[in-house]
């Protein structure tokens, strides 16, 4: 009896971290005693299940009724409390059995869980013929964990869960909690501090700027299945992609609100594939509660953010856009996480999830807090949210945020202010695990799915498998090739001569990782100017030089990203709180640039020599790169058939050069497949009347060539024997 006195006392003062012990039904000699624990209540009866009522005794403790019965049965409680309200509910505590399995709680604590998404957190089921939802969160060093919501009265008393052993895991069973309820988990830490929390796994939350998690799953009826199936089989490095990047919140507004995925469900889709890209990439989807971060700073790693709508809406918004032939790729960022008080920091009044050394935790750019990879809970949690997106949300890529700070310990910091690994290196041994692991465990598991890393520095074979030593992601964002030639695109046409190598220095290492060529948000914000601001001259030369820029994207090798807006030239910065200027769309010069770009899409789809090869050095090759002083280039782009080519020639400057004679690989007639500088587009109409014949005059170490005239500010795309797509220049 003193046992249970002691437990009884450790359970009303919110210390409990195993109630069944003492509640519901327990053997008392020859006799069976019930307890229920009601804080606050008057009176407490049970029912049967005839509709026969037995009133309880108040026990010693506030809130304890008990009775002695022969027999024990099937009941629900009826309480009345003192504010005169009633609550008929079944006792929680009557249901024993545990939800998740010893193996759940070994792979959990082995860091080598891939399904948390589904075991942890808020999760429905059925217990003994009662439907209700199962609740679990790690909180290792909580002194007491509770279910608080709409369903107890935000009461961390009601709903006292239990310590699963050595896990870490709290787990309670809720039988009748109505979908929709808000709740939050309450932790009394060890130093006594109370902790109120959403679930870390919740896949529902409330709108900002509230911040409870909601009960309830997801469900949705696919019907991407040819898509997925499809996917499955695809080599994805020998596929065309051209991705459209979109910020969901910006992207078109309605009387001043953002979209939801209902209505970028209908509007998305079909816009994305009449210009022709094949893919998009949406900035962070998760959960997040500050629109100024756009997404990068997550709180609900397990859930789409409930500002646009619910789970299955954005389940919608996937669906439509596979059906329309159109891939998804979202950023997923598992470098750091806010300090909000009701997310992970300080989880369980201790440093869970984050370092406790600040110079390991404290992320000296964004003021946010750095996972700690070495604790295997925390990369199970990180790999389940990851394989999560991509098998239960069916997108097909993960863009990994911020590779570069996961990967060194003394990213952005000052000497002195960081901590070396074991071997005295500034490389971070786990976080390096975690990728590896991460992404093995997305190819193995989800069929079709892909990785994209964005990562600035010079680290070896990103996009290299684990098995020969690389990190294992599918692509490498170029960063290196997106500086360079915005800097060079930025300046004087006079100048750029003396900064030809900015053009030509990707060429050098292209075909060292799978990159993706980006012309990103990040480009377009912050005092940087938009895509067309960036560059030189009148308004005319403006426009060239985006059309130049593009098509030169679209011809190096890798594939192709484009921030929404920077697609028919808005001008002014992407600001997250307005739509793109899509009322520049009323001025014919916009409408002829979103017009180029649309059929820049669609050469490129049709020609497998721009994306074929894009990983092979044997897909590329110079035919002149040493013209500096006229700024221009030329080269091959090559497919799998030996005579399937396509030659590129660029201009940089503003002067056409007539009688401009590159060496071409083969005799007849190169058809002149894309112009730049087309009057469709804008431009002067300055070109080679649809074709130019190869004449047997050696150039360039090839015995033929052909005698161009090339626009200026302009690429012009040469073929050889094909018909022209009518976007030649006729001059």
């Amino acid at each position: 009896m003193v046992g249970v006195n002691t437990e009884l006392e450790r359970l009303v003062r919110g210390e409990s971290h195993d109630p069944w012990q003492v509640l519901s039904w327990h053997p008392q000699g020859n006799e069976w005693v019930v307890r229920v624990f009601v804080p606050g209540a008057a009176r407490v009866s049970l029912r049967d299940d005839s509709g026969v009522t037995y009133p309880l005794d108040a026990g010693t403790y506030e809130g304890i009724f008990e009775r002695r019965f022969a027999l024990r049965f099937e009941y629900v409680v009826e309480a009345e409390f003192r504010d005169g309200s009633r609550e008929v509910f079944r006792d929680p505590y009557a249901y024993c059995e545990s939800f998740l399995t010893d193996f759940d709680l070994y792979l959990f604590n082995e860091g080598r869980h891939l399904e948390l998404g589904s075991r942890l957190g808020c999760q429905r089921t059925s217990v003994s013929g009662a439907q209700g939802w199962n609740f679990a969160v790690w909180a290792p060093n909580a002194v007491r964990v509770s279910v608080v919501g709409d369903f107890n009265r935000w009461d961390g008393r009601r709903h006292q869960m239990r310590s699963l052993g050595n896990s870490g895991v709290w787990e309670i069973f809720i039988p009748d909690v109505p979908e929709g309820s808000r709740y939050k988990y309450e932790l009394r830490a060890s130093s006594g501090e109370i902790l109120l929390k959403s679930d870390p796994y919740g896949r529902r939350w409330e709108v900002r700027p509230n911040n409870a998690t909601v009960v309830g799953g997801v469900s949705f009826a696919w019907d991407d299945g040819e898509w997925r199936s499809r996917a499955a089989r695809k080599k994805i490095h020998e596929e065309p992609m051209a991705i459209y990047e979109v910020h969901l919140g910006s992207w078109r507004r309605r009387n001043g609100s953002f979209l939801t995925y209902r209505e970028l469900a209908e509007e998305l889709p079909a816009y994305v594939a009449d210009m022709g890209f094949s893919w998009v990439e949406f900035l962070p989807v998760t959960e997040h509660p500050h629109d100024g971060s756009w997404g990068y700073h997550t709180t609900g790693f397990f859930a789409p953010t409930s500002r646009y709508g619910a789970p299955e809406d954005f389940c919608l918004l996937v669906d439509r856009l596979h059906r329309a032939g159109i891939g998804v790729i979202a950023d997923w960022t598992p470098a750091h996480f806010p300090r909000d008080e009701f997310g992970l920091y300080r989880f369980d009044g201790t440093h869970l999830y984050e370092h406790a050394d600040p110079r390991l935790r404290d992320h000296p750019d964004w003021g946010s807090v750095i996972f700690n990879y070495a604790r295997k809970e925390v990369r199970s949690f990180l790999l389940s949210s990851a394989c999560t997106w991509l098998r239960d949300f069916h997108l097909d890529g993960l863009r990994v945020d911020a590779v570069a700070s996961m990967l060194y310990r003394d990213y952005s910091r000052p000497e002195g202010q960081w901590v070396p690994n074991v071997y005295g290196g500034r490389e971070d041994l786990d976080a390096i695990s975690l990728l590896r692991e991460m992404n093995t465990e997305v190819y193995r598991t989800v069929p079709g799915a892909f990785t994209v890393a964005e990562e600035s520095t010079a680290w070896p074979m990103v996009s290299r498998p684990v098995y020969l030593g690389g990190l294992g992601f599918g692509f490498k964002w170029n960063m290196g090739w997106m500086h360079d030639i915005l800097h060079y695109i930025s300046l004087d046409p006079i100048h750029r001569k003396y900064h030809h190598r900015d053009l030509t220095f990707s060429f050098l290492y292209a075909f060292s990782e799978n990159f993706i060529l980006p012309l990103s948000h990040d480009e377009v914000v912050h005092g940087k100017r938009a895509l067309i601001s960036k560059m030189p001259g009148d308004w005319w030369q403006k426009r060239a030089n985006l059309r130049l820029l593009l098509c030169y994207q679209y011809c190096h090798p890798g594939k192709k990203l484009l921030f929404m807006g920077s697609e028919f030239g808005q001008t002014g910065e992407w600001n997250h709180l307005d739509q793109v200027e899509w009322h520049l769309l009323q001025h014919e010069e916009h409408r002829q640039i979103r017009d180029f770009v649309r059929d820049l899409n669609t050469t490129y789809h049709r020609l497998p020599a721009l994306w074929q090869n894009d990983a092979d050095q044997s897909g590329f090759s110079w035919i002149d790169c040493a013209d500096a002083d006229a700024s221009v280039i030329s080269f091959l782009r090559k497919g799998c058939s030996p005579d399937d080519f396509v030659i590129a020639v660029f201009n940089f400057t503003p002067v056409p050069r007539h009688h401009y004679r590159i060496g071409v690989p083969l005799p007849g007639v190169y058809r002149e497949i894309l112009n730049t500088d087309s009057s469709l587009y804008g431009g002067s109409n300055t070109g080679n009347r649809g074709s130019v014949t190869a004449e047997p005059v050696s150039r360039h170490g090839r015995p033929f060539s052909v005698s161009l005239t090339l626009p200026p500010l302009a690429g012009i795309l040469l073929s050889p024997g094909r018909e022209g797509t009518g976007v030649r220049a006729d001059g």
